[in-house]
């Protein structure tokens, strides 16, 4: 029972004896796909209790259930950090989403500014990247992934105690750093691969809370941007120090 590699995020109570209802897709995984049986080990995550070790009570095509016996990690939850990015390609956007969660983003906000390619995306269909990026990175908790909103609609109701990481590609080769920035609440704004226009590029240069930085002396594409700027972040002021 300690050989339990499946881990599986599931929006319900977890602790000891507790029992676990799976849905369809869960249970068409488990059972169908990965082929696993009454008494076979499951990891489970909730989000908020941890990482629980769980064995199959029920296995059926379409429904099944888990019953919880011991946990097996504690709850850890990341930096208040969140991750504002404009959308772009369908795999690319979900490549950003997927480092975004293991990468320890609280929050994941898709944005439309002037030059953003993407009118739409769906959401369900990102948070669901996200759920899976947990499940596979051994982390215990899933970022909310929002639905698509403007730019200068979230600038203006911006929270006055959350600091905003600007990332500037027309800084790209000045030496930019955080150093001297304190932790709390930050968030990263990624551009659109256009670029910010410069009404935009003005606003936030203008913003007290912004902090525009360089990710280094080339100008990257959105997705390893979003990545690069991650890591800046979480070397900087995150739980990497």
């Amino acid at each position: 029972m300690t050989d339990a590699k499946i881990r599986l995020f599931v929006d319900h109570l977890l602790g000891e004896g507790q029992t676990v209802p799976l849905d369809r897709d869960q249970a068409h995984y488990l059972f169908g796909v990965m082929r696993r049986s009454a008494g076979d080990a499951v990891l489970l995550f909730n989000g908020r209790d941890g990482e629980w070790l769980a064995t199959v009570a029920e296995a059926g095509k379409r429904a099944g259930s888990l019953l919880c016996v011991s946990q097996s990690g504690p709850q850890r939850m990341p930096p208040d950090v969140w991750l504002l990015f404009s959308p772009i390609k369908k795999a690319r956007t979900d490549f950003i989403v997927e480092k975004a969660a293991e990468m320890g983003a609280a929050r994941i906000l898709p944005i439309q500014a002037d030059f953003t390619n993407s009118e739409r995306i769906r959401q369900d269909r990102l948070q669901a990247h996200a759920v899976e990026a947990a499940e596979q990175c051994g982390g215990t908790y899933v970022p909310e992934v929002c639905n698509l909103q403007k730019l200068d609609r979230l600038l203006s109701d911006w929270p006055d105690d959350r600091q905003l990481m600007f990332c500037d590609e027309a800084l790209a080769g000045e030496a930019t750093s955080l150093s001297g920035a304190s932790g709390g609440k930050w968030a990263i704004l990624i551009g659109p691969e256009g670029g910010f226009s410069p009404s935009e590029r003005d606003r936030l240069r203008a913003l007290p809370f912004a902090h525009p930085i360089s990710l280094g002396p080339r100008i990257l594409r959105a997705d390893t941007a979003a990545v690069a700027a991650m890591t800046l972040w979480q070397m900087a002021l995150g739980d990497w120090t």
